[in-house]
């Protein structure tokens, strides 16, 4: 584990619930639920993760299967999956990673601002 990473949820486990955090959390086991954080959730290459993510950011190794928002970026490596809807304003995908479903891309603060100049 990185000296970043505050938990660790390892590849014997399986989780069902809802999971909150600051800083980073790894993913390595079964994921069945909510997850919010403003920090960084990295989803392991044998993870799978089911539900609905809310975070800064998303490190995608592994199976995801949901709605994902992440504030800052998503990354989704060779070996990871996603499928479901995202919504990010920075994506990035290695080749060989897959994403299955509806991607929005738009940055929340700058709609923010548009929409303040179209009130006035």
């Amino acid at each position: 584990m990185g000296k970043d990473e505050i938990a660790y949820l390892g590849s014997d486990t399986v989780y069902e619930g809802k999971l909150s955090f600051k800083g980073t959390v790894r993913v390595e086991g079964r994921f069945t639920g909510d997850i919010t954080s403003d920090g960084t959730l990295n989803v392991g290459k044998d993870a799978q993760v089911h539900g609905t993510i809310a975070v800064g950011e998303l490190l995608l190794s592994g199976h995801f299967n949901g709605e994902v928002t992440a504030k800052r970026r998503v990354v989704v490596y060779a070996s990871g999956v996603l499928e479901g809807t995202l919504q990010t304003p920075s994506l990035l995908t290695e080749e060989g990673g897959i994403i299955e479903g509806q991607i929005t891309m738009r940055n929340p603060g700058a709609m923010a601002s548009k929409n303040a100049s179209a009130e006035n």
